[in-house]
């Protein structure tokens, strides 16, 4: 019981409840003006932030009721949720995720390994029920996918994908050769969070510049017969987005924002993280010289991930979306 005290007054130091305690005095303050409730959208998002805080006061109260009652399984239960709560507290985390895939030199073997990626993705999404829709695809000249865009709508998607960020490794036997030679192939994720328009990112119609042209289809009846893809270039950055998933180039100009937002938004973190670094260490963008993962099918099977160290060699379960014990150390970090 010691120790689980350890753990909980460490959670509630971090968690500064007494800053959440005035939070919450605020927002209960602000609330009570007929005036708050004029923006329906704004009033909707303070009040579930502040339905969260007043969860969360209340279940460190009952942590402290579970100790003196000396209930230690139901504590740790109670103190692991709560553990997580803090891990995924960042400004996005709670919302909704931007992810890609970009498959690295290797031609068709790094296009499959992609591919891969994006089934392993997808179905971990499935499993946490969280939706996926794909907003932009190139698929290989001969299999697998050249890249892929897609929004993961979920609670905390965001706050428990956003470490996949990075260089991801596979060694096997390639399936593509006819001496089945051992093979190493990359592809790289990337994790944005959904920004909305609210949000604070400089994004001026003047400093856009847009471009619209068929999607590529695979014929008959679907071929596209107008200018529905677009492309969208951030003038004062050199950004490019493109869309085309959708028949509508109204949507794909939505997506086009909302990738786009997100990237500049990424732009700020990554300088603000940099700064910072300068006083508490080196920090690394999630780049093609970082690589995060390691999944080996040949000459053994094992999957390590290098900045956690965890390990499994259960290679088919991860590649059907297992991929919890990877992310939840992760988080821990």
């Amino acid at each position: 019981m010691d120790e689980i005290k350890q753990r909980v007054k460490n959670l509630v130091d971090k968690l500064d409840i007494a800053a959440k305690k005035e939070r919450i005095k605020a927002l209960e303050t602000e609330s009570g003006d007929p005036a708050f409730w004029q923006d329906h959208q704004t009033a909707a998002t303070k009040m579930k932030e502040l339905a969260s805080l007043q969860k969360l006061i209340e279940d460190i109260e009952m942590l402290e009721i579970l100790i003196a009652e000396g209930k230690e399984q139901e504590v740790t239960d109670l103190l692991d949720t709560m553990e997580t709560f803090l891990y995924l507290s960042g400004q996005y985390d709670g919302g909704n995720a931007i992810v890609s895939i970009h498959s690295g030199q290797g031609g068709t073997e790094a296009m499959d390994w992609a591919a891969m990626l994006f089934r392993m993705y997808g179905r971990y999404c499935e499993i946490k029920g969280w939706k996926i829709e794909v907003i932009d695809e190139t698929v290989g000249d001969e299999a697998g996918i050249k890249s892929v865009v897609f929004t993961v709508e979920g609670q905390n998607a965001y706050g428990y994908l956003k470490g996949e960020a990075g260089v991801h490794r596979l060694v096997r036997q390639s399936p593509f050769n006819a001496d089945k030679l051992r093979q190493t192939s990359f592809a790289q994720v990337h994790v944005l969070p959904e920004i909305t328009e609210e949000a604070d990112v400089d994004l001026r119609e003047d400093d856009l510049e847009w471009d619209f042209y068929r999607a590529s289809s695979h014929g008959g009846q679907n071929v596209q017969k107008v200018s529905s893809a677009v492309r969208l270039k951030h003038k004062p950055t050199g950004i490019i987005v493109t869309c085309q998933s959708e028949r509508y180039q109204a949507q794909n100009r939505e997506y086009a924002l909302k990738i786009l937002r997100a990237k500049l938004w990424q732009l700020r973190d990554d300088e603000r993280r940099s700064n910072e670094a300068k006083l508490r260490g080196e920090y690394k963008t999630p780049g093609w010289g970082n690589q995060i993962r390691s999944y080996v099918l040949h000459p053994y099977h094992m999957v390590k991930d290098l900045r956690t160290h965890v390990e499994t060699s259960d290679t088919e379960g991860v590649l059907d979306g297992k991929i919890d014990i990877f992310i939840d150390a992760q988080l821990r970090m």
